[in-house]
Formats: structure tokens, C-alpha cells, sequence
């Protein structure tokens, strides 16, 4: 015997999962294309990687060749750097000294400007002594440079195989006490195969006395150059803080410039520049101690021999974040597209109205996005790593995998959120390859370029990222940066210590908006699907019995004159009901109301004025009425999909205002358009609404088994085809199944047998029968027959009105007290049957002419049937006649004479 109760969240979620899981298998070949997209761009990577390591690297990126020999004499300028150097040369120690533009300007020329050096310390006179025992005072050059302090603007590069401050245009500084005129000096620098000569300018060596070691730091601080390289900042060569140094003890502290911060890449080599200062304070408090005589020379600095290396560029880590931005974002559209394809097709109302709650399809359908999502990474990553790609084999996977986590799990709730703007799939999908492809592009030629430039402000590069496309580009760029330099360095690539950089800001920006747009889409959906109010969070749901005050406070104070008796009666049958609170009633109907907003100028359209209706269990009520009259606005506002204007119904005692949720659980609807999965089996919608309605096992395989054999599914394995090979009378009787598995206690049946065949008809009101047993049923029909044979009760609406109410037998009684006589003669006697009729009665009418067709009404007060065959008996002798006949009034007659009065 199947349960009653309502199903549990289990029980929802695991139907929904299921038919998750069969729709996916429906499409195993869209998943399987959808896979190989990024196995097709990690391939096409690898290629582009394979290109440039035979097209460049073998040709560029190698030591020059000749005659089997290489080494420098046989390379080119860019195959210099990857010949072997088995006997670095040694270059003179310098000091880092600012660009004469930069230096503190003081009371001196530009062109003259001096080196500044902050000092500090316990012993002011000491540190003044040591400052000035830093320099030399030899103003003409003896021939080793160990003896002078020298100094250049050049950075130093990431070897030291070739000093940039001997090499390059920019000048060396000797640093000495004073200047004297012709300090300036020329030396021959000779480094094996090359010689070549460099000036060397003098400049004077400023000492400043600083009080302590903050103050010390704060004028540093000031002076570094920031923003723009034009602008005037005084930079200091370097700071000592001789802390309490004295005769017996040497104590200090060196601060010194490793890097400028216009400067985009890391030197590690500036701690070249450092050995000369210390050697400085180390002479400096020598020759304090033993006179000039004393010192440490320092001779050179040399660079450790290197072998022949061959140049290896990650040029697949370098293009790699446009193509893995579009590797991820592809899952979006697939995501997007399933949204609002339920929307569209109102499967995701469908759901509703059969009782699926929210909380299991937010849970299930987010679990199953992101599953689907895990495993396409997971496949991804996996594949990436196989072919070695050094982006997934460098970097560490834990931090891949939280990255990866975080940017899907942002992705699911973007599209969620994206879902509640489109109601049409194609539109969606547009938008949705727009955004996946065009972030791609932007993140390439315009977002990471503003990441580059030192001098665009961070608040900025912080803005951008919070647009979903651009931070998931970011992450991405910082893995394959840190791929590339793990590569080119021979090192590991990003590791959770390396996390400080702009990856652990990125990651943060993720995570919060993942949440808030997770919690914005849920609000947007609860207000859409729900119709909850914009403040439900705040609101408090009224309770039962105060609901039944209120309809019943107001229903008192209707008054409509124009309506009929039985209407009336109806009217006050609610009232009582209401007041009585008896229960009995499968559905309450108390002064239900809705109303359209006019659109562009268009007035109010009244779509149901005020119905009142009482319903008890084991009734089929009937609504007939013309197209437009307020029968599908009745039957949309009783499931949920749209809210009464005013007034109020109560289906098994429960509000549709505050208890539709627990309304749902006990109803069953087919609408008036199918609303089906195409992929999915007449079965397999079965088995999921069965599920939702909570039959389970033997029960749930019974009630199928039943459902498809009472509408003529089950034969011929016609049960089991896909929907999108139905046709549309089949998914009609579909619909109808759908409708009442699980014997709900009410049953709203919107056009049910529209585009039967009369034998499938047939089939469909036994079915219907059937089910009126064992709950009520409200059912829209255009066909009076049906109506007649279905229908204890019908209701005939006109302009979203209750014009009659009652069975067919006493609306034909009460609105068809007439006959109707039909008589075919030719049109020459036309006028002769119009005498004969009114003969037979006065007040005949006539309603219908043509071709010599005529029909009439005769009021059955007034006329006996046998005088109607005495008068055609008569008639034949006097003129032909070739067809006549007498009829009962039809409810067609009786829907036709109510739709024209009212």
C-alpha cells in the first residue's frame, strides 16, 4: 500500500538525482564532446610547445656551433648567454648608487649632485670618524681598483658573468671625500675574449647624522622612488647604523637598495652591491683602530663557473591562462543553459507543482553541477599533468586543487544567478559564449596588461577582479607565471609559501562573492518561483485560524446583485463552510480575484471577478467557458504559478496564501501544455514524479505499470521511448498519468483530452472516472461531451466570471426550456416553413438559416411534440422537404445561450 505522507527530503532529493543522472546518461555524447575540449587545447598547447622548442630553442637557445666546437667564439649575441663559462671573470665589488636625477640634490648642481649616506648610531663623533674613513682619497688612478670606492646606477643582471656597470653606457662613480677638478680617471677593462676602456667620474660622498635608527628609516622610506620615474626624489646611496659600536667592538647595521619599485622584475642579484658597503665599515673601523695603512682589500667578485645550458622558455604557461580561462568557463554555458532550458519549458514549476521543495532542488542541483564541474577539472588537471604541462606539474596540486575548487563553485552560483535574467535558452547560450570567450580575450590584451604596469593603482586592478571572469584570469595568470619561472630557473613553481602574492588577494575576492552570489541567487529564486515577498526573511507567516477570520470578515461584506441564484447559493455555501470550518471540502474558493496590470497603455484586465467555490472529495468539477474567460488564470492561481489579487482558497484546509509548499504534497496538475524532459522516457517521468509523490519500491514499479497501461502507454514499449519521439496526443496522455500517480487528493486537469484521437478520448475518461474515487478533480474541457459524461458538477465561465453552476441535467433544465426543430427544404419555400413553424407556436424563434437550412426554438411550455409531427406530416403534402428533425437542448445550446447573455 502506497504512503500517504508527505516524501522527505531524502526521498525528493534522491528522485531528483536520479533523473539528474539518467538525463546526463540521455546525453553522454554532449559530455563526451564536452571533455575533449580541453584535452583538444592542452594538446594544442603541447604542440604550440613542441613548435617552439625545435623552431627557437634548438636554433636561439643553444651555444653556436661550428666545426663540432661550441663556445663563445662560435656564437651568436643571443647564443652567448648558453655557451659554457668554465672561468668567470672577476669584476671590481661596487655600490649602488642613484642616478645623479635621483640623488639629494641639496645646495649642488644636478650634474654634481652627491652620493648621500645616512649614518646612526650610540657614539655620534665615533660614527662621524668611521664615515669619514668610507673613501678613498687617491684622485688618480694606480692601477688597482681594489683601493677605490666604486659605484653605478646600472642594476646588476641575474648573473654576474657580465657586470652591467662595465659593460653598459652608464657611467662608474669613484666616491671620495672631495672632488677635485681632474678626479676623473679612464681604465682598460679587460675580461678574456673582450677589452675595452670606461671612464670613471668622481662624485663627493655626503654623510648625514641621523639621531636614531627610526628616523633613519622614515627618510629612507621617503626617499624611495615611487610612482613617477620623472619625479624628483631624493634616494640615499645606503644608511649605517653603528648601534654601539666602540674602541673594542664593532656593531653594524647596513640598509641598502635592492630594487626599485618601477622596476617589474625581482633582482636577487642586487645582493651583489651589498659585500662593498660591509667591506667599507670594516676598513672604515680598521683604520680607526691602526691607521691608514691598515686594510681588507677587496679585490673582486666572481660568479660561479657554469656549463653549456640551452634555453628552456614555458611558452605554453605563458599563453596558458587565456586558453584555461576558456578551458573552465566552457562549463558555464552548460550550466546556464540546463537553468534555463527547466525555465523555459516551466519544468522547474512542473517539479514544483508535484510536490519537489526548494531546499532538495537547491541541494541536488547544486551537488550535481558541482560533480559534473570536479569531474571536468579532475580530467583536465589529470591530462594536463600526463602530456607535462609544467602549469599542473610545477605548481603545487594542493593549491590547484582549492583554486580550482573555488572557481567552480563561483561558476555554479554566477549561473544560478545569470538563470533568473533569460527565459529563453538560445538567448542564454549567446550570452553565455560571449562571456566565456570574451573574458578570455580581455584577460589577455587588457587585464593583464593593467597587471604589468607598475604604475596602474591597486584599488583598480581590486575593482576588476571583482568581475568573476578577471579573477579566475588572475589566478591563473599567477600559476602560470610561477610554472614559467620554476621552469626557467629549474625550481618548483608556486608553493603555499609563495600564497602572499596576488593569488592569496585573488582567492579571498573568490570565495566571498561565491558565497554572496550563492545567498543573492536563493533570495532571486524565492521571490520568483516562490512569489515569496521581497522581505519574507522578515516576515512572519500568518496562522491558519487567522487566516479564516480574515476571508471571513470580508466575504460578509460582499454584495453582487447581479449574480444568478445558484451562483449565490454557491457564494453562501463557502460562507458557511468557512464559519462552520468543517474541513470536508476538497477545495474552498473565497472571493478569488485576479487582476493584470494594464501594459503600454492598456486598461486592467479583470481575469477572475470574485469566485466562490466549494469543492467536497469524489467530485469532477467542470469549467467551461470561451477562450480568455479566466480558466487557466483560475487553475494557475490554485498551483502556486501566479497570486490571487485578492481573496483566498484552501485546498485539503491548507492556505494557497501561506501553506502552497505543503499544498503541493498533496495535489497532482496537468497543465495545459505538456511540460516534459525530451530526453527522458514516458517511465522515467513516472518513476521521478512517483518518487516525489512517495511511492517506493514494488508500490512506485505497480503504479507505473498502471499509469502507462491506463492511457495506452505500455504496449509496444512505447513506455519506454524518449518523449521527443511522442506525439503530441501521447505526451497529452502523459501528462495526464503524470497527474495522478500517487492518487492525489486533488487533481487539477487543464484541457486534458486536447488532440486525442476519440478511442485514446475514450480511454482518457475511464481513466478519469477512475480516479474521482479517491479525491477531487477540477477540469477544463472545450468539449461538452466530455464535460457531460466527466463532470458531477460544471461551472460556466464568462469574462472571469461564475455565470451558472450545477450538472448538466439542470443547467440544460434551467437554461434550454426549449426544442429545437430543424427543417431543409429549397429557398423558394423558406417563407411557407417560417409560417408553418410559428403555427405550431408565437413566440417560435428562429436562430439559424442557410442554403434552405432552417432552425427554430419552440418553448416546450407551448408546444406538445406530437403537434410538431402533425404539422410536418402536413407541410410534406404541401411542399418538398427534404430533411427535418426535433432535438432536446444540448449543453452545447445551454454554453452557447449563456456565453452570448452574459
Amino acid at each position: 500500500m502506497a504512503d500517504s505522507s508527505p516524501a522527505s527530503f531524502l526521498t525528493q532529493a534522491n528522485a531528483l538525482l536520479r533523473k539528474n543522472l539518467v538525463f546526463q546518461k540521455r546525453n553522454i555524447w554532449s559530455n563526451i564532446r564536452l571533455i575533449t575540449i580541453p584535452f583538444f587545447l592542452c594538446l594544442l598547447l603541447l604542440v604550440v610547445q613542441m613548435l617552439f622548442n625545435t623552431q627557437f630553442n634548438d636554433v636561439h637557445g643553444q651555444c653556436g656551433c661550428k666545426e663540432k666546437t661550441c663556445d663563445l667564439r662560435y656564437s651568436t649575441s643571443e647564443q652567448a648567454a648558453f655557451c659554457a663559462i668554465p672561468n668567470p671573470p672577476q669584476w671590481t665589488p661596487m655600490l649602488q648608487i642613484p642616478a645623479p636625477q635621483y640623488r639629494v640634490a641639496t645646495t649642488y648642481p644636478s650634474h654634481s649632485s652627491p652620493a648621500t649616506f645616512l649614518f646612526t648610531g650610540n657614539n655620534q663623533s665615533l660614527g662621524k670618524i668611521l664615515m669619514g674613513n668610507m673613501y678613498s682619497d687617491l684622485s688618480e688612478f694606480d692601477g688597482e681598483l681594489a683601493n677605490y670606492v666604486l659605484g653605478s646606477s646600472s642594476f646588476p643582471a641575474y648573473t654576474n658573468y657580465m657586470d652591467s656597470a662595465f659593460i653598459s653606457d652608464i657611467p662608474i662613480y669613484n666616491i671620495q671625500n672631495e672632488c677635485s677638478p681632474n678626479s676623473s680617471f679612464s681604465i682598460l677593462i679587460h675580461q678574456s675574449p673582450i677589452a675595452f676602456p670606461k671612464k670613471v667620474n668622481c662624485v663627493q660622498g655626503l654623510n648625514l647624522w641621523r639621531n636614531s635608527f627610526s628616523n633613519v628609516n622614515n627618510e629612507l622610506f621617503k626617499g624611495y622612488r615611487k610612482g613617477n620615474p620623472d619625479e624628483k626624489i631624493n634616494e640615499f646611496a645606503a644608511a649605517f647604523d653603528f648601534q654601539n659600536t666602540n674602541g673594542n667592538n664593532l656593531n653594524v647595521c647596513v640598509w641598502y637598495n635592492s630594487t626599485y619599485k618601477n622596476d617589474t622584475v625581482v633582482r636577487p642579484m642586487a645582493l651583489i652591491r651589498v659585500p662593498r658597503l660591509v667591506n667599507q665599515a670594516s676598513n672604515a673601523y680598521l683604520e680607526f683602530l691602526k691607521g691608514s695603512e691598515t686594510k681588507i682589500l677587496f679585490e673582486y667578485v666572481k660568479e660561479m663557473p657554469k656549463p653549456e645550458t640551452k634555453l628552456s622558455l614555458d611558452i605554453a604557461s605563458l599563453i596558458g591562462p587565456l586558453f584555461f580561462t576558456w578551458v573552465i568557463l566552457l562549463l558555464f554555458p552548460v550550466i546556464l543553459t540546463t537553468l534555463v532550458y527547466e525555465k523555459q519549458q516551466r519544468l522547474r514549476i512542473m517539479m514544483k507543482m508535484q510536490g519537489l521543495g526548494d531546499a532538495p532542488h537547491w541541494i541536488v542541483s547544486y551537488t550535481y553541477f558541482l560533480l559534473i564541474s570536479i569531474l571536468y577539472m579532475l580530467c583536465f588537471a589529470i591530462f594536463g599533468s600526463v602530456i607535462g604541462l609544467n602549469f599542473f606539474r610545477l605548481n603545487d596540486y594542493s593549491i590547484q586543487l582549492v583554486f580550482f575548487l573555488i572557481c567552480i563553485n563561483l561558476q555554479i552560483s554566477v549561473a544560478f544567478l545569470a538563470a533568473a535574467m533569460f527565459s529563453d535558452v538560445k538567448t542564454a547560450t549567446v550570452i553565455a559564449y560571449i562571456y566565456v570567450f570574451g573574458t578570455g580575450l580581455l584577460g589577455i590584451f587588457l587585464f593583464q596588461f593593467f597587471l604589468e604596469d607598475p604604475l596602474f593603482p591597486r584599488g583598480w586592478i581590486i575593482a576588476m577582479e571583482l568581475y568573476p571572469g578577471f579573477s579566475l584570469y588572475r589566478g591563473l595568470y599567477e600559476l602560470s607565471q610561477s610554472a614559467f619561472s620554476g621552469d626557467y630557473r629549474g625550481i618548483d613553481g608556486m608553493r603555499w609559501r609563495d600564497f602572499e602574492n596576488g593569488m592569496k588577494e585573488v582567492t579571498c575576492i573568490m570565495l566571498i562573492e561565491w558565497l554572496l552570489l550563492l545567498v543573492l541567487a536563493y533570495y532571486i529564486d524565492q521571490i520568483t518561483y516562490s512569489g515569496k515577498h521581497p522581505l519574507f526573511f522578515l516576515l512572519k507567516s500568518s496562522s491558519k485560524k487567522k487566516q479564516h477570520h480574515f476571508c471571513q470578515s470580508q466575504t460578509s461584506k460582499v454584495v453582487i446583485e447581479m449574480e444568478k441564484s445558484d451562483v449565490c447559493q454557491e457564494r453562501e455555501k463557502v460562507e458557511h463552510h468557512l464559519l462552520e470550518s468543517t474541513g470536508d471540502c476538497a477545495v474552498l474558493c473565497n472571493n478569488l480575484k485576479k487582476v493584470y496590470s494594464g501594459k503600454d497603455g492598456n486598461p486592467q484586465k479583470l481575469a477572475v471577478r470574485g469566485l466562490s467555490l466549494a469543492l467536497p472529495q469524489g467530485e469532477c468539477f467542470g469549467m467551461l467557458g470561451p477562450n480568455g474567460a479566466g480558466k487557466t488564470s483560475f487553475i494557475n492561481m490554485m498551483t502556486g504559478i501566479i497570486k490571487p489579487s485578492s481573496g483566498t482558497a484552501f485546498v485539503q484546509g491548507l492556505d494557497i496564501l501561506t501553506d502552497m509548499d505543503r499544498i503541493y504534497t498533496t495535489i497532482g496538475v496537468c497543465p495545459q501544455h505538456d511540460l516534459l524532459w525530451e530526453k527522458l522516457s514516458g517511465r522515467e517521468h513516472l518513476l521521478f514524479y512517483g518518487r516525489l509523490k512517495n511511492l517506493k519500491g514494488s508500490v512506485l514499479t505497480q503504479a507505473v505499470e498502471e499509469s502507462l497501461r491506463s492511457v495506452n502507454l505500455f504496449h509496444g514499449g512505447i513506455g519506454d521511448k524518449q518523449v521527443g519521439k511522442y506525439s503530441g496526443g501521447m505526451k497529452r496522455r502523459l501528462s495526464v498519468a503524470i497527474s495522478l500517480i500517487g492518487s492525489p487528493k486533488v487533481v487539477y486537469m487543464d484541457e486534458p483530452s486536447t488532440g486525442l484521437d476519440p478511442a485514446s478520448r475514450k480511454s482518457l475518461w475511464d481513466v478519469v472516472k477512475r480516479a474521482k474515487r479517491k479525491g477531487a478533480i477540477i477540469l477544463t474541457t472545450h468539449s461538452m461531451e466530455e464535460a457531460e459524461i466527466l463532470c458531477d458538477r460544471i461551472g460556466i465561465f464568462v469574462d472571469g466570471s461564475l455565470q451558472c453552476i450545477g450538472n448538466p441535467k439542470e443547467l440544460k433544465s434551467r437554461y434550454g426550456g426549449s426544442y429545437v426543430l430543424t427543417m431543409t427544404t429549397s429557398e423558394e419555400h423558406e417563407k411557407e416553413v417560417e409560417q408553418l413553424v410559428h403555427n405550431i407556436s408565437m413566440n417560435a424563434k428562429k436562430i439559424y438559416r442557410t442554403a434552405g437550412t432552417q432552425k427554430f426554438e419552440l418553448p416546450k411550455q407551448e408546444v406538445k411534440i406530437g403537434e410538431v409531427f402533425q404539422a410536418v406530416e402536413k407541410a410534406k403534402t404541401m411542399f418538398p422537404v427534404v430533411a427535418w428533425g426535433l432535438a432536446d437542448t444540448t449543453l452545447e445550446d445551454v454554453f452557447i445561450k449563456v456565453a452570448q447573455t452574459s
